[in-house]
C-alpha cells in the first residue's frame, strides 16, 4: 500500500492487523486477553529451557488439582529427546509447535500440547531446578476450550544437580 508522505512524494507504508485478543467470560463480563502473545512469549522460553535440558535425566510431575484424578510424581526421563510437531524448521521466522514430545530412554514420553501454555517459571533451590510450565484454559465455569482441563494446571520439570 502506498500513501502520500507529503505534496510531491509517496511512500509504502505496511498495513498490519492487530494480534486479536481472546475473549474469556468471568460470571456475566467478558474480559479481552491477548493470548497469542502469552503463548509466543511462553514458548520461546520453553524452547529454550529444553534445549538446555536435552540429553540430561529429568523429572516431570504433575497434580491436576480438583479437575484430575491422578497425580504423578518424579517420573524419571533418562536422556531427554526432543521431538516437535509439526517438524522444527531450522531458520529464521516464528516457529510455534502444536505438540512438544519428551522423549526418555525406554520409551517413555511425555507430549505437551501448546495451545494453552501461558508462562514458564524457574524456581532454583539448594539440590535441584524447578521449571513450572503454566497452563490456563479459562476461569472455573467459562473455559476457553471445552475439552480441556478448566482452570490453571502446571507441569514441573525438574533436573537434580549432579
Amino acid at each position: 500500500m502506498t500513501t502520500q508522505m507529503s505534496l510531491f512524494k509517496e511512500a509504502k507504508v505496511s498495513v498490519a492487523e492487530p494480534e486479536p485478543m481472546t475473549p474469556v467470560r468471568v460470571g456475566s463480563r467478558v474480559a479481552q486477553i491477548p493470548l497469542r502473545k502469552r503463548r509466543r512469549q511462553a514458548l520461546e522460553r520453553l524452547m529454550e529451557v529444553l534445549d538446555q535440558l536435552e540429553g540430561k535425566d529429568v523429572y516431570i510431575g504433575t497434580c491436576g488439582g480438583a479437575n484430575s484424578h491422578f497425580w504423578l510424581d518424579k517420573i524419571k526421563l533418562g536422556r531427554l529427546k526432543l521431538e516437535f510437531h509439526p517438524y522444527r524448521i531450522t531458520g529464521p521466522g516464528d516457529y510455534t509447535p502444536g505438540v512438544i514430545v519428551l522423549w526418555g530412554n525406554r520409551g517413555g514420553s511425555v507430549r505437551i500440547f501448546t495451545d494453552q501454555l501461558v508462562n514458564i517459571r524457574e524456581q532454583v533451590y539448594q539440590g535441584y531446578t524447578l521449571w513450572l510450565v503454566d497452563f490456563w484454559n479459562g476461569f472455573g465455569q467459562h473455559p476457553i476450550d471445552p475439552y480441556r482441563p478448566q482452570g490453571y494446571v502446571s507441569l514441573d520439570i525438574i533436573r537434580f544437580k549432579d
